[in-house]
């Protein structure tokens, strides 16, 4: 019988986080004024021992004990053969997943919550702010801040809010408190509602609203978190690739190509990031990032300076954007609907080390119901974007009758995205794609910003 399965025992879990900034060179995020913020002007928005993290090229950090205890409810997570996938598709190439899935709140978003919260308490942080899209963010905060008794607030895109109502219900579960974004509470939600009362919500939005509660907390004992694009956060999600690694050699394999679904970046980057080390150094690996026609960032839109956020709060960042004022139509993958993406998966893409691909809703739904009839789980509606992409590969290997390995990060489970299944099977679910003169109106926001330039690798 052929082994499905690759575990690690709870003991084997990596100790130490992959930090990409030792082996790439990353144009520094901007201040008003044009120049390199320093750490100082980040400090009321994160705590500093998180902010050391954001700017180190230590290639390795340790992962302290206090946050292994919790990442070890769970990890490390399973590495699964998908062999009954293999067979439907009649394919030489061996299909394996790292299911992140099996987390408390389901999905990867655990892995940088947890040390969030941790690096928050230890420095004497007692409420937590976030935004949240399809609301897997702000269950896996509002999980991590229970574990070290801190407040979360989430603000979660609207159009999330009222398509996923059981995830605000996992939220307050584990004490968070999640309100639909734009809201009346704040500056910049109050300027979404008055700009558009019907607006669907964007990250960009509830990204603007995090960060302005945040900062006007006179009594300092709040910061803000976010889920994806910076280096911390796609740091913390390396434990994903560096527990694959050493699973793949347990199947004595190892990948041709690897693939993940890309909104801000965190779960592709954190399967990714460890084998870009191996590509830096001569291996021979293709990595695809993909990302929906809905939403264009990494294969449409150019590599320049924007904002994070709507209201323009944060830095600008060298990144791919679709301008800080975009609002992605509403389509049911809620964590793949942000404007821009992280700057060291744009700085990989830009040198040529990714290449992304974009694919149509019906295609993913698609691929969504092959891998809950063949592998028995309903993925994310995230997910089915890296799955539709790893089904085309297959068939493309058994076109040219190559033996090739793929490897693809299960992000997150489906359960509580059963609405978008029904939409599906229904009928209900539209294509969208962007023109190319939606792209050029996009395009006008960030015109006179500065511009990036064009890095290599170290």
């Amino acid at each position: 019988m052929e082994l499905r399965r690759y575990s690690l025992r709870e003991d084997e879990i990596p100790r130490q986080w992959y930090n990409i900034l030792a082996d790439i060179n990353l144009n520094p995020p901007l201040g008003p004024d044009g120049n390199p913020i320093n750490p100082d002007q980040l400090a009321p928005v994160f705590p500093m021992n998180l902010i050391e993290q954001e700017v180190s090229t230590e290639r390795w950090i340790d992962i302290p004990e206090d946050v292994l205890t919790v990442l070890n409810l769970w990890r490390p997570s399973p590495l699964v053969r998908a062999l009954n996938l293999e067979k439907a598709l009649d394919t030489p190439a061996r299909i394996y997943y790292k299911n992140e899935s099996v987390s408390p709140p389901g999905s990867h978003k655990p892995n940088t919550a947890v040390p969030q919260a941790y690096y928050n308490k230890v420095f004497g942080i007692k409420r937590m702010t976030t935004e949240t899209g399809a609301g897997q963010w702000g269950s896996a905060l509002s999980f991590a801040c229970a574990q070290y008794g801190l407040d979360c607030k989430i603000y979660m895109v609207r159009v999330s809010f009222d398509q996923k109502p059981y995830r605000k219900f996992m939220m307050a579960a584990w004490g968070g408190n999640c309100i639909p974004s734009p809201s009346r509470e704040t500056r910049a939600g109050r300027a979404a509602l008055e700009k558009d009362p019907d607006t669907p919500g964007s990250l960009g939005i509830a990204i603007s609203e995090a960060i302005e509660e945040a900062v006007a907390d006179e009594t300092g004992r709040t910061r803000y978190s976010l889920g994806s694009v910076l280096n911390h956060v796609l740091l913390h999600q390396t434990i994903i690739g560096l527990e694959a690694k050493k699973q793949m050699a347990l199947a004595g394999d190892y990948p041709d190509i690897i693939i993940g679904c890309a909104g801000g970046g965190s779960n592709f980057a954190g399967l990714s990031f460890p084998f870009v080390q191996d590509k830096i150094n001569g291996r021979q690996i293709e990595i695809y990032p993909v990302e929906p026609t809905g939403c264009p960032t990494l294969t449409k839109a150019p590599f320049v300076y924007d904002h994070g956020d709507t209201a323009r709060y944060t830095p600008l960042l060298p990144m791919h954007s679709l301008g800080h004022s975009f609002v992605p139509p509403a389509f049911h993958s809620g964590g793949l609907r942000y404007h821009g993406m992280a700057p060291t998966v744009s700085q990989l893409v830009d040198e040529g080390l990714f290449t992304p691909k974009s694919v149509k809703q019906s295609q993913v739904f698609e691929a969504g119901i092959l891998l809950a009839r063949t592998e028995g789980i309903i993925p994310a509606p995230e997910t089915t974007h890296a799955l539709a992409t790893v089904i085309d590969e297959a068939r493309k290997a058994k076109e040219e009758g190559k033996e090739k390995v793929i490897l693809f990060n299960w992000s997150g489970h489906g359960l509580l995205d059963l609405t978008a299944y029904d939409a599906y099977l229904s009928g209900q679910i539209k294509d969208i794609i962007l023109s190319e003169a939606d792209i050029k109106e996009c395009e006008k926001i960030y015109a006179d910003f500065p511009k990036p330039r064009h890095l290599t690798h170290k």
